[in-house]
């Protein structure tokens, strides 16, 4: 499995093209492992470049 840190938005784009290939694999193969790695290396990148902030409590009033 040869899998770096996604650091571009070209590399997080395949990233999710890789997972949406792999979506679906068995839990326990190589490919689901590879999934598993891909998903954690995108919410990773989706943390730190496109943060969801919560709303504020007193303009949801």
């Amino acid at each position: 499995m040869k899998i770096k840190p996604i650091k571009t938005e070209a590399g997080y784009e395949a990233a999710l093209k890789e997972i949406e290939k792999l979506w679906g694999s068995n839990y326990d193969s190589p490919e689901g492992d590879k999934l598993d790695v891909l998903v954690t290396l995108v919410e990773t990148y989706e943390e730190e470049h496109y943060p969801v902030m919560s709303p504020d409590p007193i303009e949801e009033l």
